[in-house]
């Protein structure tokens, strides 16, 4: 069995929607995870999404010299949670797989035991968080081996709005990314909306000078209910303005004002990068377990969903009313 979100994700009319999620620490029992994941699946079933994406969490602390705000926990096997939310859910699972800490050798038997005893079919794979530490395979050698799997993964890659601002090249790390195999992308929670439009305008120049049909994007936003979230979003190096983090820390309600902050920033990139024609799609996550985040999480992804809905809804009217025109036009 291939794939359901490969061909579900073909179609550029549409969007396609996300929850993000960790899996729970690795000293959970089987059945907790169980009744970990029963819950999560509780809180969703009122909402209409295509997949859940499940992370896999690893220790960041190379990568920066501040404290983690929230101390790093081990977690259960992503591919087996995502195996237990597949089944619970009967939706498609994206699962991301950290690649530096296994050789070419362990990651390819990683690939086999994934899709056959886990019935993982849709992946996003990671490098290092950073250059510092032992480096066992890197992206690019990963990204090589995939493609010479027997097993045809739906592949993924990162995309990072924040590395765009500083070295001005993540539009070409995407395009090379494409030429490694990945067929969808997935950003970094967006909160500086201006990287992200800068990223995918430069993208969509690069498609078309090369002649390459961009990508789907997934964006992603998360709520934030306090300054320790806010800081613990800053220190995973999500881009937060100065004034943006005022307004949300300084409201009498920080988590509302966030959810704000994201619909204005989904319709900026929205009004921005529509007009590209880059194929988008949402994915709404708790960076924390705090059940106020976590409830904000699935407000945020109805308002998120309704507002890219509606757009794409608006760009397929306008392009009927074009063709209408040009036709009768001919006709005359």
């Amino acid at each position: 069995m291939q794939s359901v979100l490969r061909a579900k994700s073909a179609d550029s009319k549409f969007g396609v929607y996300f929850i993000g999620t960790t899996p729970p620490r690795e000293t959970a029992t089987l059945e907790q995870v169980e009744q970990i994941a029963d819950k999560l699946l509780a809180r969703l079933d009122k909402i209409d999404f295509d997949g859940l994406i499940v992370y896999d969490i690893q220790d960041e602390s190379s990568r920066t010299d501040q404290q983690r705000p929230f101390p790093f926990s081990k977690t259960f096997e992503p591919c087996h949670y995502s195996q237990i939310l597949g089944k619970k859910s009967v939706k498609p699972i994206i699962t991301y797989k950290s690649v530096s800490q296994r050789n070419g050798e362990e990651f390819s038997r990683w690939l086999d035991n994934s899709w056959q005893l886990y019935g993982v079919r849709d992946i996003v794979l990671v490098g290092s968080p950073s250059s510092k530490g032992e480096q066992r395979l890197s992206l690019k050698d990963a990204y090589a081996i995939q493609k010479q799997h027997r097993f045809n993964y739906y592949l993924g890659g990162v995309a990072i709005a924040e590395r765009h601002a500083t070295k001005g090249n993540e539009h070409l790390r995407l395009i090379n990314k494409d030429h490694q195999g990945c067929e969808y992308f997935i950003t970094q929670a967006v909160y500086d909306p201006a990287a992200t439009i800068d990223m995918l305008a430069n993208y969509a120049r690069e498609c078309k000078r090369t002649g390459l049909t961009p990508r789907r994007i997934i964006l992603t936003f998360t709520p934030c209910g306090s300054e320790k979230t806010l800081n613990f979003m800053k220190w995973l190096g999500i881009s937060i303005p100065d004034a943006t983090q005022w307004r949300i820390l300084e409201s009498t309600n920080p988590i509302a004002e966030s959810i704000k902050v994201c619909r204005s920033n989904l319709e900026q990139i929205i009004e921005a990068c529509m007009p590209l024609n880059i194929p988008l799609g949402l994915n709404i996550e708790s960076l924390t377990n705090r059940k106020n985040e976590i409830d904000a999480a699935i407000r945020l992804y109805k308002l998120l969903k309704a507002t890219m809905d509606l757009a794409l809804a608006e760009r397929e009217f306008n392009l009927a009313v074009s063709e209408q025109n040009i036709s009768e036009h001919t006709d005359k």
